[in-house]
């Protein structure tokens, strides 16, 4: 099935439209930290306000729970949107009710409003009917442009878009949900063999079902970061105090196992840079990656790991990379990253990357531009690869009509 896109919506010429955009994004002292998610919805509004519409800009913000809380304000959004779109955004301080209504009912062409953080109201994530039904008071259509929020059944996500096409009213996808959809799905059906994915990150739990569904479809997979050592440790080998999942041994030898059946190699890390603490200033350690000592953790994948790791990758027709090799954040343990953010730029393969810690990593290293797509959503895009069905992409696939 193909998504609607904003090609099959018509003359948005004098209508308002509701634009679910994904602009969660890190705040500091009051200001847009990283406008990337921003950044990512401009052809998509762009595109509207140059055909005529108006827009009503709605997104979540952090995890409030329910509640107002005033930190989570999308104001510095509106500001920013505002500086990168180089049109007014003009913030609400709510996001149903007369207020919200009332300046929605009579905006004009060309003219922009932003919702107050979805997710100070409860019926967002329980999916409330009611709540969406109050949301779609507020347009004449529907665009998504949030595909970090497409694995959730929320209001904004499942529901408004179901009751826009109930009524008659259009629900389609913007650009960059369009352009994330095409891509992901093509890995699914079409990638270009050797198919290779490196993951990496904290916990292996967060990924076991893309690890799962991924060794079904890849050539060779990659394991890297902090979740590689509970694949070590379910081994047999000494991990030290490193970061360790031990309820997941059987499901990761699950995973080998079925891995081995199908012939793909999971590569894990030959040697570790170990430290005592997680500090900037550590006194670091290159060793074997199953020989880490007690009171020793190890922190990121070491250089014989990075050269293994880019042998591989050199090879691959597509590559997909999701978390990071180690505690980037931090210089003494950055270079394995660095090192596989590198080698997969320098490669002939098709490559995406997904996952705000990974797209941070990619942002520091200065390969922005190396990349062939740059997925702006880390569950979403696991899941979508998975197989799983999205909320947000179902209901704006053809042959739906709430």
């Amino acid at each position: 099935m193909t998504l609607r896109t904003l090609d099959d919506l018509g003359d948005v010429a004098g209508l308002r439209v509701f634009v679910r955009a994904d602009f969660n994004v890190p705040l500091e002292e009051g200001r847009v930290a990283d406008d990337t998610r921003i950044a990512a919805t401009l052809p998509t509004l762009e595109e509207l306000l140059e055909r005529g519409a108006s827009l009503v800009l709605a997104s979540h913000l952090g995890r409030p729970g329910g509640r107002v809380k005033d930190e989570l304000r999308l104001a510095p959004v509106a500001e920013r949107l505002t500086e990168l779109l180089g049109h007014d955004v003009m913030p609400l301080d709510s996001v149903v009710g007369k207020e919200a209504e009332a300046v929605c009912g009579h905006l004009g062409p060309g003219e922009a409003v932003l919702l107050e953080n979805l997710r100070f109201e409860p019926g967002e994530e329980s999916n409330d009917p009611v709540f969406a039904g109050s949301l779609a008071e507020l347009a004449d259509a529907y665009v998504d442009d949030a595909f970090g929020a497409a694995h959730r059944a929320h209001a904004s996500v499942s529901a408004l878009p179901d009751l826009m096409l109930a009524s008659g009213r259009p629900a389609v996808a913007g650009r960059l949900l369009q352009r994330e959809f095409e891509v992901l799905s093509g890995l699914l059906s079409g990638a270009e063999r050797p198919y290779v994915a490196v993951l990496g990150g904290a916990k292996v739990s967060d990924k076991l079902a893309a690890i799962t569904a991924l060794v079904e479809r890849v050539d060779a997979l990659l394991v890297g970061g902090a979740m590689a050592f509970t694949f070590i440790a379910a081994g047999g080998g000494q991990v030290g105090d490193s970061l360790v999942e031990p309820d997941r041994f059987e499901e990761v030898r699950t995973a080998q196992a079925k891995a081995r059946e199908r012939g793909v190699p999971v590569e894990l890390p030959r040697d570790v840079v170990a430290a005592t603490e997680m500090s900037a200033g550590a006194a670091t350690k290159v060793i074997p990656a199953g020989a880490v000592p007690s009171g020793m953790r190890g922190m990121d994948v070491g250089p014989e790991t990075v050269a293994a790791f880019a042998r591989i990758i050199e090879g691959a027709g597509t590559i997909l990379w999701n978390g990071p090799m180690g505690v980037f954040e931090l210089e003494p343990f950055s270079a394995g990253t660095r090192g596989v953010a590198t080698a997969i730029a320098s490669s002939n393969a098709f490559s995406v990357v997904g996952g705000g810690d990974t797209l941070l990593a990619v942002r520091r290293a200065g390969l922005e531009g190396s990349f062939d797509h740059l997925s702006t959503g880390g569950g979403a895009s696991l899941e979508l690869l998975e197989g799983k069905t999205l909320p947000g992409i179902a209901v704006l696939q053809e042959g739906e009509s709430g």
